[in-house]
């Protein structure tokens, strides 16, 4: 099927799949920091145990990426993320009954980490690509991916008020009803399968597609700057709620920090989405990269307080996922759309690790020294110098994009 040929019922029914399932996944993942005070007591984890295995979620999500990407851009995109739905559920299960590091790790860690590969940001932005025309593609990415967040502002206060009241089990629970929801919400998301891929001249595979990525200057720019992202996000997600319990702010703060980044990440998708269809892709990526890295210098240097605390959420918020349609953006821009999933999955893949450096380096600062000070002073060190490369990322298209491109505009001049 053409996309053409979509119904409004049926683009709308794609859209919203893809949005529910990107919002149940982020949001209950987003929320484990706020699990990790109360593991630490009772079931038999440390700072350090729960730290890895949340490191781990994050680089077994880096290294499943593209190899997910790959399967959904040749085998189609519902059978990954059904899957991923499936054991996601599974790997919250686990974590319930853990009581050792091993099998929190084997839950949170390895499922989970695996599950958001099939159901996260990069398989969401397939789906929205596919499902409209290029003209709407970048805002509709940057919607797509800041509904996906409103998933952490219900889950988190849920979480916390569920902890409070009942027990971090109850609110585990809770969590396998929610993943219950993404399965339908998956199965509407995977009807983009009807929709045929872009039709090129040059045939690639995987691995030359993957070639010509490894290739690209500007890519590989891009790939290296995305680490930071990672290392920035997940450090925050982790550690703040016990960064905010340190300095003497209720659970309810950290609770409340971690729903106004959600809300404000609605604000900042949808507003980099739009900007990024008129404006400098690799700019707006390394500005992010920058203002986050500022805001955090001016939150860690001053006491917190619940007011400040708010108001850090809010602004890191608004620069949270809208690297998702900038990046995703930029891949089409470079390769086409084929591929987008596999590629973007490669690029995912150095966020992830530095994601791992994030959350595990955050624990053995902690750890080691009792404080969170060289943690955060890293991030923002290579923060500042990431984003000063990206600003300088090459964005020409290949030259077999270009040709293909070149191809199309002359057909469709000639048919009009």
């Amino acid at each position: 099927m053409q996309r053409e040929n979509l119904s409004s019922a049926q683009t709308l029914a794609i859209l919203g799949g893809a949005a529910v399932m990107l919002s149940l996944a982020m949001g209950m993942r987003q929320s484990w920091g706020l699990f990790q005070p109360y593991m630490i007591k009772d079931a038999g984890l440390s700072a350090a145990d729960f730290s890895l295995a949340i490191a781990i979620q994050n680089i077994v999500w880096g290294v499943t990426q593209p190899f997910m990407g790959a399967l959904a851009d040749r085998h189609g995109i519902r059978p990954v993320v059904v899957t991923g739905a499936l054991i996601y559920a599974a790997g919250l299960a686990l974590s319930l009954v853990s009581q050792s590091p091993l099998v929190f790790t084997l839950g949170a860690g390895i499922c989970i980490g695996t599950a958001m590969s099939c159901t996260g940001a990069s398989i969401a932005m397939s789906i929205t690509s596919r499902a409209v025309s290029a003209a709407k593609r970048s805002v509709m990415m940057g919607l797509i991916s800041g509904i996906g967040s409103l998933g952490l502002t219900f889950a988190s206060p849920i979480a916390q008020g569920v902890i409070s009241t009942a027990g971090w089990q109850m609110a585990l629970v809770v969590f396998l009803g929610l993943s219950v929801v993404m399965l339908p919400a998956a199965w509407l998301g995977g009807g983009v399968d009807r929709v045929q891929h872009e039709s090129y001249a040059t045939q690639q595979s995987v691995g030359q597609a993957l070639g010509e990525a490894l290739r690209h200057p500007g890519y590989v720019v891009m790939a290296l700057a995305y680490f930071v992202c990672g290392l920035q996000l997940v450090f925050l997600t982790t550690h703040l709620p016990t960064y905010i319990q340190i300095c003497g702010l209720g659970p309810a703060v950290g609770a409340s920090a971690l729903a106004l980044i959600g809300l404000f990440n609605v604000i900042g998708s949808f507003l980099f989405g739009w900007l990024g269809g008129r404006y400098s892709r690799r700019m707006l990526l390394g500005g992010i990269y920058i203002l986050r890295s500022l805001i955090i210098t001016a939150y860690f240097m001053s006491v917190p307080t619940p007011t400040t605390t708010l108001l850090f959420a809010a602004a890191m918020g608004t620069l949270w996922l809208g690297v998702v349609p900038l990046v995703s953006g930029l891949v089409i821009q470079l390769f086409g759309l084929r591929y987008m999933a596999t590629i973007v999955g490669i690029a995912f893949f150095s966020h992830q690790i530095g994601s791992f450096v994030g959350a595990l380096g955050g624990g053995l600062v902690y750890s080691a020294m009792g404080s969170y000070d060289l943690a955060w002073k890293s991030a923002v060190g290579i923060g500042l110098i990431a984003g000063a490369f990206q600003m300088t990322m090459n964005m020409r298209p290949t030259k077999r994009v270009e040709e293909e491109r070149s191809v199309l505009v002359a057909a469709s001049s000639a048919r009009r």
